[in-house]
């Protein structure tokens, strides 16, 4: 059974689908370019996922089979991006996107099929994993709009790819194929296209079969480095390891393996 989850519009879905919850970037007319209202939206689905006990997985995908996000939509600029004032206040709200997919407590991966351009290649970085069709396409081509790309954008794909390859994206501004981006490490894995779906939603499954405690202390954790030394809270990792030892899902795990069982985790 799938749910929906109210968002600012139509553009951007939100849907639950048993343990899986799904967000949709859906502007297929213009190759998933996102809007203003898609961006403020995020946050939003995100929040109702977080909350969620039941979702042990959020999926990010691109509507249709041409793309997951082709960039913002450019069509806004002229009334979005005019002033400096615009341009701040758009940043703000795409940077409290980004924040809402790094900061979830549970697993994200990116589901990449076509082109994941500009917004789309730091949307997908911002997941804890991307998978992605043997057709996918990646790229930042500010250097051929002649925008500025802000330190934060350009730590994360450097903390994913190195800065060797992080400095061909830039420079080179041209478009890599799924193949390339594996070399580079910025996809976990490739697959066919018409398999695509079929893959993730195993590989959801797959994480969402584990101990829901677990996951959330090694995404606090993984949180946590992504951050400078000095912003780093160490004893909320430690907390939630300790949380793991005391858990009722620690002692099943412990008894489904003398059993020879799969466990029947509970996230308490």
């Amino acid at each position: 059974m799938t749910q929906s989850i109210t968002t600012l519009t139509e553009k951007l879905l939100a849907t639950k689908e048993g343990a899986i919850g799904w967000i949709t970037f859906n502007n297929p007319d213009k190759h998933n370019a996102v809007s203003m209202e898609m961006w403020q939206s995020v946050p939003m689905a995100f929040e109702a996922f977080n909350k969620d006990p039941e979702i042990r997985v959020v999926i990010l995908k691109g509507a249709g089979v041409k793309a997951f996000v082709s960039g913002a939509d450019i069509s806004q600029f002229k009334e979005r991006r005019s002033t400096p004032e615009a341009v701040q206040e758009y940043n703000q709200t795409a940077d409290k996107a980004a924040e809402a997919i790094r900061n979830c407590p549970k697993p994200t991966i990116a589901m990449v099929r076509g082109f994941c351009i500009g917004g789309g290649t730091a949307t997908a970085t911002n997941c804890d994993m991307r998978i992605v069709s043997d057709d996918a396409k990646f790229g930042v081509p500010a250097g051929k709009l002649g925008l500025g790309y802000r330190y934060p954008g350009i730590k994360r794909l450097t903390d994913l790819v190195g800065p060797q390859f992080t400095a061909e994206i830039f420079f080179t501004a041209r478009q890599f194929n799924a193949q390339e981006a594996l070399a580079m490490g910025l996809v976990n894995r490739v697959v066919p296209a018409e398999e695509l779906e079929k893959y993730v939603r195993d590989y959801a499954q797959t994480i969402g079969n584990n101990a829901p405690l677990t996951l959330a202390a090694i995404k606090r954790a993984l949180i946590e480095y992504s951050k400078d030394d000095s912003q780093r809270d160490l004893s909320i990792c430690d907390k939630m390891v300790s949380d793991c030892f005391a858990s009722e899902d620690y002692k099943e795990g412990q008894t489904a393996f003398m059993e020879k069982r799969k466990p029947v985790f509970k996230g308490r």
